[in-house]
């Protein structure tokens, strides 16, 4: 394992958002999106996903109706009303400009782009027999992960023996 980052100026505080129910806006429909999106919905958030093109995966989500898909770029006032905002796009203008949209709402906004000008970080997260585990590393994901990774090892050892 290879030495930890610096510090982080502020540490982030790990949190249990109950989305059930609650309007959450995903901007961006590629694969980080993908990835992101079975969680969202099996929180019960209501998501909207705002792309002009989306994965085979997230179209089939909206033709299921799990999610609303705006077939277009970002726009102005597409953050309204949301509890929570994910930020994935290729483009780091718009990026920026959904962003600064979440601030001015104070709306919590992960940014897959730029993990330092986020309000908020998704944590790498694994469950075991109803256990879910969080790991936040300041920002390095691929770290974050491995330590899920460990963990969640170590968890399903230990319900083995307990079994």
């Amino acid at each position: 394992m290879s030495a930890p980052p610096p510090p982080q100026p502020h540490r982030a505080y790990l949190s249990g958002l109950r989305l059930s129910g609650r309007r959450v806006v995903v901007v961006g429909a590629g694969a980080v999106a993908e990835r992101r999106l079975p969680r969202l919905l099996a929180c019960g958030a209501v998501v909207t996903v705002v792309a002009p093109e989306a994965t085979p995966g997230i179209v089939a989500m909206a033709e299921r109706a799990e999610v609303v898909w705006l077939p277009r770029p970002y726009a102005a006032g597409d953050l309204a009303g949301a509890w929570y905002v994910l930020v994935a796009t290729g483009d780091p203008v718009g990026n920026a400009a959904a962003s600064a949209e979440a601030e001015e709402n104070r709306t919590f906004c992960v940014r897959a782009d730029q993990a330092e000008a986020a309000t908020a970080w998704t944590p790498a997260t694994g469950e075991v027999e109803g256990l879910t585990v969080g790991v936040l590393a300041g920002g390095h994901p691929r770290r974050a992960g491995h330590v899920r990774d460990l963990l969640l090892d170590v968890l399903r050892k230990l319900a083995q023996r307990v079994a």
